[in-house]
């Protein structure tokens, strides 16, 4: 079994995150994103993994070469123009041999891959969609099954009122190759739009697993913060790794807490990491390789990517800083705010309600409020 994993997206709702970095290869927990994919498919046996890639591609060989540090085997096919879903992985067709999963490249789940497959070929279909549940369905495409599990419609961000389903499409299939016969070469073509529609039309079999297992889209600055705290709340498997130093506190190696620093779990310090005295981390922290946290200094719910340093007697509070930001004393950053890599945040500043900072900015001492 091999899978293809969608990952050319330009991640535009994530941005500034994703001006410099593609969003399966954002940090979460310290690892790429796409790891998570990656070690999913492993952990279920499927070691051929394609990667259909467009914005950076560059940044996905870079780092993962070939696979095997991983365990895997990884091919990595560069659309020329962007295809869509569906177009994307028919570019990939010629690395296809026999039935395939794909996963969209921002789904964070611990699906149970083999269940997936074992009932994509006891029912022998041509296409099985993992399906989640959500709370407010009318936000999503619903997916309603017929008693025996086939797909019965696709229905597009309904009102409430034509609600009949909480089942939404999760972002990954099991396919049958001559599925890919329907496409055409070269052009924008969508599953959700084109291809699973026009099956529907036609009757070919496709069905609908239902799971249970946790599933986040961590498209959004809110969820990619949220991804971090379910990880923490254990929610989702995960290797920590480092020296629990306090109670669901790791720290990883080279790391330095002050024994004049309050630190509190769930959190993760990661390599080459500097806390002063009197600082406080609080619970559902992750901060990169070689950030500084100066004293006095309070976080809680903020995520740090490589390299930050936070200036003394600042406050973080539910906030993600890309590589490199510089944050001075005494300056505020909360309520979901994003700050750009390389960003300077001078002292006193107030920023708050979602605010994003583009790379690179410099935000003169106190002269933002929010």
């Amino acid at each position: 079994m091999q899978a293809v994993i969608l990952v050319g997206g330009q991640g535009t709702r994530l941005r500034p995150l994703t001006l410099t970095v593609p969003k399966p290869m954002l940090p979460l927990m310290n690892r790429p994103f796409l790891e998570f994919q990656i070690d999913l498919c492993r952990r279920h046996g499927i070691k051929d993994i394609v990667l259909s890639t467009a914005y950076k591609p560059e940044v996905f060989e870079e780092y993962f070469g070939d696979g095997s540090r991983l365990g895997v085997k990884l091919t990595c096919v560069t659309e020329d123009e962007p295809l869509d879903t569906c177009g994307a992985v028919k570019n990939v067709e010629r690395h296809i041999s026999g039935t395939f999963l794909v996963f969209n490249g921002d789904v964070l789940t611990n699906l149970d891959i083999a269940s997936l497959i074992a009932f994509h070929r006891e029912k022998g279909g041509k296409a099985t969609l993992y399906l989640t549940r959500v709370e407010d369905p009318t936000a999503y495409g619903l997916v309603p099954l017929d008693r025996r599990g086939r797909i019965a419609e696709f229905l597009e961000k309904p009102s409430w009122d034509q609600v009949i389903t909480d089942l939404i499409n999760a972002g990954t299939y099991v396919l049958e190759p001559e599925l890919l016969d329907r496409v055409p070469d070269g052009e924008c073509f969508s599953f959700e739009r084109q291809l699973f529609p026009g099956l529907l039309d036609d009757g070919i079999p496709m069905y609908g697993f239902p799971s249970d297992a946790y599933w986040m889209d961590i498209g959004t600055p809110a969820k990619y913060l949220q991804a971090h705290y379910d990880i923490l709340a254990r929610m989702m498997p995960f290797d920590f790794s480092g020296e629990m130093i306090k109670p669901s506190v790791w720290a990883e190696e080279g790391a330095e807490v002050s024994p004049e620093a309050a630190v509190f779990g769930p959190t993760v310090i990661g390599p080459g990491c500097h806390i002063a005295p009197h600082a406080t981390v609080s619970s559902n922290c992750v901060l990169g390789p070689g950030c500084e946290v100066g004293e006095g200094a309070h976080l809680e719910g903020a995520v740090l990517h490589e390299g930050c340093r936070v200036g003394a007697e600042s406050v973080l509070r539910q906030c993600v800083l890309a590589s490199g930001v510089r944050v001075g004393e005494n300056v505020h950053v909360s309520d979901q705010a994003v700050l750009g890599g390389g960003v300077t945040v001078e002292d006193g500043n107030d920023l708050k309600h979602g605010i994003k900072v583009w790379p690179r900015a410099k935000i003169p001492p106190s002269t933002l409020h929010f």
